[in-house]
């Protein structure tokens, strides 16, 4: 090869050969035909690149270019490729044009920006080699790329919380309640910040600025709404807004006051239930404050329910039987009847579930009748009553008397009386005049809140002379002041008891009722010769129905008749503990429904200060719902049928010897009802004589005292039906009516007797059906059992009027007379043996109840007829039967009165022939029976 000195050399090129000058075909042909430079390619060294997410065309600047010196040499001088050198770089770059090196840089995959948003990589361009065959190629330098992503705002705004809560307190404006927070998924600050934030609901007192923050505008009233809820959106600075508006609940509280919070104002109990929580949830609210004591006082106000609570509403007598009160005692506020009319004119409280109950306004009082007032008040003595009192009306308070005994003509002396004098009892008991004439104790005086608190109070007064001791609701109090006296002079001025008031019957113009009782009384007795029992009066007075807890806890303390709880601690907890546990209970089985109020007052001490905070008083209601009413059912044979030699009896007949009391009420609700047969008491069961009252002549209904022995009941008995009345079980009322006796010793005149019994629970509240019971005498049915005699005597008529011969009606007449006689003699013999009957029944104390058969329904086949001839025509038999009747009634029509009552003796005794009879078959077998007209 020749070298050339001054040889043209490539002007990119580096390196190169020395020699002649080759054209490109020259090249081609011979590689080595003249001077040949291969150089590496050029490209910058480096890049920034921008591309659009989601897209795949990248903007470089500079563009992407190589150069080559070794151009215009084919291959040498071209750019094959641009390689890129990264870790996971989604990139690829693409040769436009070869000769001028010109490329693209490009997405090889979806770029997102919110998976990254920059790339950075090395890249190198290629040329072509030395030859088509691409050998000895030549690769440039590296150069650096970097690529950044673009956003586009696809993501809408997203609230971090589902929902927002807070609460403000009532009349403040707060800068801020509360900050809802957004965010958006875009990688670019454009739109992945949130530039606003809006509140959707319209007209609500709220506010948002642009950070999210809520305030309040006007100032919130917790008694005009107690809570808000709001909507609010979100918008990206590319305002795109929040698929999804959250909800904020604002809650209005109240300015903190002092109180009890978490109670119900209305507690529903279902009687039968036991015990009953008041206040399960109840806690004291004291703001804050540090406290040292706190007091609360729960009180269940009944004075409207009976005697002020729910007390078993029996009559008073009842409830001195139920209790074990020694008999003896007098009743000077009965009921009004014929034999107790003093009350009559006195005003009565109506509607207290059957309490008797006189209501005094200050002009009605009574007196008593003198064979009513107790003659023989000794040393010892009891005076009880139910009494509610308020303070005395006016500014000058005035005796009020409830009882007094004092003269009743000429003098104006006190012997006993029982007054209240401004809120205090006092019982005045002057003795009479003995041997020695000394000062004695006569007045006695006692204060104390519950004369004057407008509530039923028990008040007991037990006398054993000098001594005299109160009971109230069962607590027992002695006299804070006693007074002496001058005994009273005997004198033959007789004396009145008056109820109400006091008579002054001296020392004015005209006699008058002085120092009237304001207030209710009832059930004011007295009882001479002995004093009542604590445990009696107790149990007269225990109410059922009060204030209960589940505790021990020394934190409680009840009154007497539990209507009062008092509960007292050092700290809240345990007072709040304390009140939960607070519960109500009623243990009446069939309590009266109604309202029973709820008062609870509260004190709260501070340290070194008597009190610190006012607790509001708390009233609610006790709502007792209607019980379930028990259906009193009374069943048993509703006819009685005996002869009457039983009625004649000395014991009679027991017409409610099969007598049955049931109970039911109905349990469940009204899907799944049920039937439940119940146990309870009675109050007392009326056996009224319907129709005519009873002739004490000829009857009388009684029962004997000794079926009432061992039982809490009494009875009175008159001509219209007996009265069996106490509180007893349904089983003694069972047997004491079973013991009832109707006895009738002039059978004769009775055709029927009918009764009607009724029982009561509660003094009428709820009461049995009305049970119908009708006693007759045993008789055969004439239509089917014809007395032997009687068909004797038919079949002699039809035989005499159907027989033709002489001879033959002879003879008829011949057996028919001597068949007479046989039965007129075999009847006396059997009056006979019915007396003897009669008397052996008395000696044993009457039947056996299980030989008593009711034979209303008997009937008794006897046909002596058949052998009669059977051509005879029915309509003939009615005639003769017709005649007969006649000629009975014309010879009934002649008779004289004398002849009249042996025919009627005479019919008693073919009665009690034909019973007597009857047994003698029955005894024998001998009676056909059909059964198709027997009752069971």
């Amino acid at each position: 090869m020749v070298l050339v000195k001054d040889a043209e050399v490539h002007p990119y090129s580096s390196s190169g050969r020395t020699g002649a000058p080759c054209t490109n075909a020259a090249l081609v042909m011979n590689p080595t035909c003249g001077p040949l430079l291969h150089h590496k390619p050029w490209i910058e060294t480096s890049y920034h690149g921008v591309i659009t997410e989601n897209m795949d065309t990248v903007l470089l600047d500079p563009p992407l270019v190589a150069l080559d010196k070794d151009a215009p040499v084919p291959y040498a001088g071209e750019i094959c490729a641009f390689k890129i050198y990264g870790q996971d770089a989604p990139f690829e770059a693409v040769v436009l044009n070869r000769t001028s090196g010109e490329g693209v840089l490009r997405a090889s995959s979806p770029v997102d920006c919110e998976s990254q948003k920059e790339y950075t990589f090395i890249i190198q361009a290629y040329d072509c080699g030395a030859g088509p065959s691409g050998a000895d190629w030549k690769k440039s330098h590296k150069a650096v790329v970097h690529i950044q992503v673009d956003d586009v705002n696809e993501f809408c705004p997203v609230f971090r919380e589902p929902l927002y809560k807070a609460s403000v307190t009532e009349g403040k404006i707060y800068d801020s309640i509360l900050q809802v927070e957004a965010w958006d998924q875009d990688c670019s600050p454009q739109y992945s910040q949130i530039c606003n934030y809006e509140i959707v609901t319209a007209g609500t007192p709220f506010a948002i600025d642009r950070n999210g923050n809520i305030r309040n505008t006007e100032r919130l009233s917790y008694d005009k709404q107690q809570s808000y809820k709001i909507m609010v959106t979100a918008f990206d600075c590319g305002q795109k807004r929040a698929k999804e508006d959250v909800a904020v609940h604002i809650d209005v509280k109240p300015v903190c006051k002092p109180g009890w919070q978490g109670w119900n104002k209305r507690v529903e109990y279902e009687p039968g239930t036991g015990s009953r929580q008041l206040f399960p949830k109840m806690h004291l609210e004291t703001c804050g404050g540090p406290l040292s004591g706190v007091k609360a006082m729960v009180e269940l106000q009944t004075n409207h329910i009976g005697k002020g609570c729910d007390r078993e509403t029996y009559s008073e007598k009842s409830l001195q039987k139920l209790c074990g009160a020694a008999s003896g005692s007098t009743d000077l506020l009965p009921a009004p009847s014929p034999s107790t009319n003093w009350t009559a004119s006195l005003l009565t409280d109506s509607g207290r579930d059957s309490d008797l109950i006189y209501r005094f306004d200050g002009h009605q009082a009574a007196n008593v009748p003198d064979h009513v007032v107790p003659q023989n008040l000794t040393d010892q003595f009891t005076i009880a009553t139910w009494m509610k009192h308020g303070p005395s009306p006016g500014l000058r308070a005035e005796k009020e008397t409830l009882l007094c005994n004092s003269d009743k003509t000429e003098m104006n002396r006190h012997h006993y009386s029982l007054y209240v004098h401004n809120c205090r009892l006092v019982f005045l008991l002057r003795r009479d005049f003995t041997q020695v004439d000394t000062f004695r104790p006569a007045e006695f005086h006692w204060k104390l809140e519950q004369i004057c608190d407008k509530e039923w109070h028990y008040y007991v007064i037990n006398v054993e002379f000098p001594a005299v001791t109160l009971f109230v609701d069962g607590v027992t109090y002695e006299p804070y002041l006693v007074t002496d006296d001058w005994p009273i002079h005997t004198s033959k001025i007789d004396t009145q008891l008056t109820v109400g008031a006091c008579w002054q019957g001296g020392e004015v113009a005209t006699p008058r009722f002085t120092q009237y009782f304001h207030g209710s009384l009832s059930g004011l007795t007295i009882r001479p010769g002995r004093i009542e029992t604590q445990k009696v009066i107790s149990c007269l007075q225990a109410c059922k129905e009060g204030l209960d807890i589940n505790s021990l806890e020394s934190l409680f303390h009840f009154n007497p008749a539990q209507s009062v709880l008092v509960v007292e601690g050092e700290d809240v907890d345990s007072i709040n503990t304390a009140m939960t546990k607070v519960s109500y209970i009623n243990s009446r089985q069939f309590p009266t429904p109604g309202l029973r109020r709820l008062h609870i007052t509260t004190t709260v001490q501070c340290f070194g200060e008597d009190t610190c905070l006012s607790i509001p008083d708390i009233k609610a209601v006790v709502m007792v719902l209607p019980p379930s009413e028990p259906r009193i059912t009374i069943t048993g044979s509703n006819r009685l049928v005996r002869p009457a030699g039983d009625l004649r009896g000395p014991l009679g007949v027991a017409p409610f010897k099969e007598l049955h009391i049931t109970s039911t009420v109905m349990k469940g609700d009204t899907r799944r009802p049920g039937v439940m047969e119940v146990m309870h008491n009675l109050d007392y069961c009326d056996v009224l004589v319907i129709g005519e009252e009873l002739n004490p002549e000829r009857e009388s209904l009684e029962i004997h005292h000794s079926a009432l022995l061992g039982k809490h009941l009494d009875a009175t008995n008159s001509t219209s039906g007996i009265s069996i009345y106490g509180v007893d079980s349904m089983a003694h009322y069972e047997q004491a009516l079973r013991q009832v006796h109707y006895r009738n010793w002039r059978p004769a005149t009775l055709s029927e007797r009918r009764f009607r019994l009724t029982c009561s629970e509660l003094n009428g509240r709820y009461t049995s059906n009305e049970f119908n019971l009708e006693v007759s005498l045993m008789s055969l049915d004439r239509r089917v059992s014809t007395p032997f005699h009687s068909l004797l005597l038919t079949s002699c008529t039809v035989y005499l009027v159907h027989v033709i011969s002489p001879p033959a009606a002879t003879v008829v007449i011949v057996v028919c007379i001597a068949a007479l006689v046989v039965i007129v003699v075999i009847g006396v013999y059997r009056i006979h043996a019915t007396h003897q009957d009669g008397f052996r029944e008395d000696e044993d104390g009457g039947k056996d109840p299980e030989e008593e058969w009711d034979n209303s329904a008997l009937t008794i086949t006897v046909n002596p007829m058949e052998a009669l001839d059977e051509e005879v025509k029915e309509e003939e038999r009615e005639e003769e039967e017709e005649e007969e009747e006649e000629e009975d009634e014309e010879q009934v029509g002649g008779m004289t009165s004398a002849e009249s009552d042996n025919s009627d003796e005479d019919e008693e005794e073919e009665e009690e022939d034909e019973r007597e009879e009857m047994k003698e078959r029955k005894q024998k077998g001998k009676l056909e029976w059909d059964s198709s007209s027997i009752t069971y």
